[in-house]
């Protein structure tokens, strides 16, 4: 997802999206799931000099991302679709007057209770056996990198080192998601929840398990029928209410927690068993999928009044 947080900070954006051929050159690389220079410039009729042109402004402002392949002809630069989304802010969001950032490590949960089909992977290898919730108690999770589970939850401890004094005005979380299906399948819908403090925030629904494509930071060694990479989520807990990708889910804000310097804050992903969906919950960590984040964490705070 690309956040665009003011009409101002999008005008390369605008101008990259302003144009027919570019526009094409997109929706072509959805299409394909990505293309070699060459290709890319045949179907569109046009010399590899001007596709070059308007790759690179497409480079430029986040949309496109190109990569270099060997090929029996020597290596070909591989064109592919960098986002997912584009979320743009029209209307400026009132500021927090201070904001505390930070990220958790996907293996970093402090509770949790999950069912098969379920595991944990660091960067390098898996821990422990796949399927076996027990492992999800094992040390080495801590380094986990990726995480699934196809019904229960994980809970973590937010770090709260705002200043003391303070009051929390505004809690904004991204993390890159997806569900769980046997195998891999890109249409397994999957209700998943987000609490704060055992509070029910609201949910959003995982359109599938992503395995069509290597994700970008997916280590080569991963197995090629396994969850490859998620979509990109920002949540944002304000005195609004709540949102997704900058769409209200709920009306709970953050004047319902009065949440402070000594506040503890405890954030739950949950796929339970009265949803709609039951589609299962994968977590990506910054060596995993297409975003080289863990989950990351914005607190706005303000003095107490």
């Amino acid at each position: 997802m690309l956040h665009i947080e003011s009409l101002d900070d999008g005008l390369e954006l605008f101008k990259a999206l302003g144009s027919d051929i570019r526009v094409k050159i997109v929706n072509l690389l959805l299409t394909e799931r990505g293309m070699n220079m060459n290709e890319l410039a045949s179907r569109l009729n046009i010399s590899n000099g001007a596709l070059t042109s308007h790759i690179k402004k497409l480079e430029a402002c986040g949309i496109v991302t190109t990569s270099s392949e060997s090929a029996s002809h020597g290596n070909q630069k591989i064109c592919s679709v960098n986002i997912d989304k584009i979320l743009i802010d029209v209307e400026k969001r009132e500021p927090a007057e201070n904001m505390y950032r930070t990220e958790i490590k996907v293996g970093h949960f402090t509770d949790h209770e999950v069912y098969p089909t379920c595991g944990l992977s660091t960067h390098d290898a898996m821990i422990g056996e796949v399927d076996d919730p027990r492992y999800f108690s094992h040390p080495d999770r801590y380094d986990a990198d990726i995480l699934w589970f196809t019904k229960g939850y994980v809970e973590y401890d937010i770090p709260n080192f705002i200043p003391q004094g303070q009051r929390i005005t505004e809690l904004m979380i991204e993390a890159e998601l997806s569900s769980e299906a046997p195998g891999v399948n890109s249409n397994w819908p999957s209700d998943i929840r987000f609490y704060l403090n055992d509070v029910r925030l609201g949910e959003w629904t995982s359109p599938g398990d992503f395995g069509d494509v290597l994700g970008i930071f997916t280590p080569d060694w991963w197995y090629p029928n396994w969850n490859q990479y998620g979509l990109l989520k920002l949540l944002l807990l304000n005195r609004y209410g709540f949102f997704v990708d900058g769409r209200k889910i709920s009306d709970v804000t953050i004047n319902d927690f009065d949440l402070t310097s000594s506040s503890s804050l405890k954030l739950k992903f949950a796929v339970e068993d009265d949803s709609e969906h039951v589609g299962g919950l994968t977590i990506f960590g910054k060596t995993f999928g297409n975003y080289a984040q863990d989950i990351a964490v914005g607190i706005g705070y303000k003095p107490l009044e």
